[in-house]
């Protein structure tokens, strides 16, 4: 791997993974970013302009995606729209994104027979019962439930046609929730963390029930690499961390490791047809890659987190007030 593409290596998993590689390996990398709202230039800070090289552009322009393909070894295709509540309104920029931009990929690399990894969600397999014991596996059937699901679940369609039907080199990825540093302020755990940061109460979905399986960036980070290191071809790994907390259980946390009162949020109206709950199994992951998270502990990460962005106001304060007045306008 001495030359990797990351699709989508300015925004927020994908710069984590590009600082990850940096770190453990001698690669140079290439980041294809669109450059959108959910990405910044300031998350490859520091990074050596030797090793890491920014192209703007999208990832569904077949000539640029061909041109670049051809001169790397690996890709890594992490670039997508994935804001749930926008694809509510607007499912078109997922389509072209997700579909058509993987659909451009997966042609390039099979040109140029390079080795193809497929970043995707726990998202397409819709949720589980809150009293339900089970937890997804790689043999869980798709059930994607929103735009953006549905979306990343014929990505992962396409991938696998491509490998069966081409011998496209590939391997796919499905990942709990991620958390940590350069996330975008609204997603949950940022958005409630700067919240508490300028004063605002953070603000609960419904009841707060609902269950999402949590891991920190960096650690997803780990899995990919090793996926890429020690993946076989054609196959599926579930990524996850074991960390599943209800929403209120986040908040109520963040509350605590921020010294706020337990009880000093609001709720504010659900999300439209919001998931129950997402568990991932990563049995197959841990013993046949032989990976392991570093943040076992979601409160530990957590903390981290909150760290960064206490120290980190200077990249997401500009945005914070547009945010808010969007998530006011919808009773959130």
């Amino acid at each position: 791997m001495d030359r990797i593409l990351v699709t989508g290596g300015a925004g927020f998993i994908g710069s984590n993974f590009v600082h990850h590689v940096i770190a453990h390996t001698d690669a140079r990398v290439t980041v294809l970013d669109k450059m959108t709202y959910a990405a910044s230039r300031e998350s490859l800070d520091g990074l050596p302009d030797d090793r890491v090289e920014l192209v703007v552009g999208d990832v569904a322009d077949a000539m640029l995606v061909d041109e670049l393909v051809r001169d790397h070894d690996v890709v890594v295709h992490y670039a997508a729209e994935s804001h749930n509540d926008n694809s509510l309104d607007d499912p078109s920029p997922f389509v072209q994104t997700n579909l058509i931009g993987t659909f451009s990929l997966l042609e390039a690399v099979r040109k140029h027979d390079t080795r193809f990894h497929h970043i995707s969600t726990d998202e397409v397999y819709g949720d589980l019962e809150l009293d339900d014991p089970k937890r997804f596996t790689e043999d869980t059937p798709y059930n994607p439930s929103s735009p953006y699901s549905s979306t990343k679940a014929g990505s992962d369609l396409l991938v696998r046609a491509w490998v069966r039907s081409f011998g496209v080199r590939a391997t796919i990825s499905n990942c709990s929730n991620n958390y940590g540093p350069w996330q975008h302020i609204e997603k949950f755990i940022p958005r409630q963390i700067t919240n508490v940061l300028v004063g605002i109460r953070p603000k609960l979905y419904g009841t707060g029930a609902n269950v999402r399986d949590w891991i920190h960036a960096d650690d997803h980070s780990s899995a990919v690499l090793t996926i890429l290191e020690k993946g076989r071809i054609g196959e599926t790994y579930l990524i996850g961390a074991d960390g599943e907390k209800s929403n209120l259980d986040v908040v109520r946390l963040i509350l605590e490791l921020m010294g706020r009162p337990a009880d000093d949020f609001d709720h504010v109206n659900d999300r439209a047809g919001h998931d129950l709950r997402y568990a991932i199994e990563s049995g197959k992951l841990r013993s046949e890659l032989g990976w392991r998270p570093t943040y076992g502990d979601f409160e530990s990460g957590l903390a981290a987190t909150i760290d960064w962005y206490r120290g980190h106001e200077d990249w997401w304060r500009s945005h914070k007030e547009a945010t808010e007045a969007g998530y006011a306008a919808k009773g959130q």
